[in-house]
């Protein structure tokens, strides 16, 4: 009896050891975003002013990506809804002209960036990023607009997966125990 009471427990921590070293399909990872690609944060081309914009909406942001600027002879700032849609470099959150900046996106929500070299941004370089919000209340309610992806897709899809992973855990251990 002492004998098969010590396999089904050396299967049982076999079996919690390997469920929960797989659940990190389940957790959040955080990407690098190259913004404008190849190009990197130029000023657009005279027919291409939303370029930015357009490139931001394609892609999918969560809390903790971060996005790459690669630029030379210019800068880029972070600064309000009302900065970005004046242009107005006097007051930026967030500036760099090391010609590789790096910006952490560290919470849900719009994000402004304009280049702070004269001229430039009123000829389209400037991008909005949304974050997308992984939280049960309304976006409305912070403020600010949720991207085109649902979150409660995204977050449904996480459910499913750590339920499937539940319901093996349980069928695995019941039928050790059983």
């Amino acid at each position: 009896m002492a004998n098969h009471f010590s396999k089904n427990s050396i299967n049982v921590v076999f079996l919690f050891l390997t469920t929960f070293s797989s659940l990190h399909f389940l957790s959040v990872h955080s990407f690098e975003f190259q913004v404008g690609g190849i190009h990197g944060w130029v000023v657009p081309a005279a027919n291409d002013s939303k370029n930015y914009n357009d490139w931001a909406s394609e892609n999918r942001f969560q809390v903790g990506d971060t996005i790459r600027f690669k630029y030379k002879k210019d800068s880029v700032m972070e600064v309000t809804n009302e900065d970005y849609k004046r242009c107005n470099s006097t007051h930026p959150n967030f500036f760099s002209n090391t010609g590789d900046s790096v910006f952490r996106l560290d919470h849900s929500g719009a994000f402004y960036f304009i280049s702070g070299v004269s001229g430039h941004c009123e000829k389209g370089q400037r991008m909005i990023i949304k974050v997308m919000f992984y939280d049960d209340s309304s976006p409305e309610d912070h403020g600010h607009k949720s991207s085109a992806a649902s979150p409660a897709a995204v977050l449904a899809l996480r459910v499913s997966k750590l339920a499937i992973v539940q319901f093996v855990l349980l069928s695995s251990l019941a039928s050790y125990l059983y």
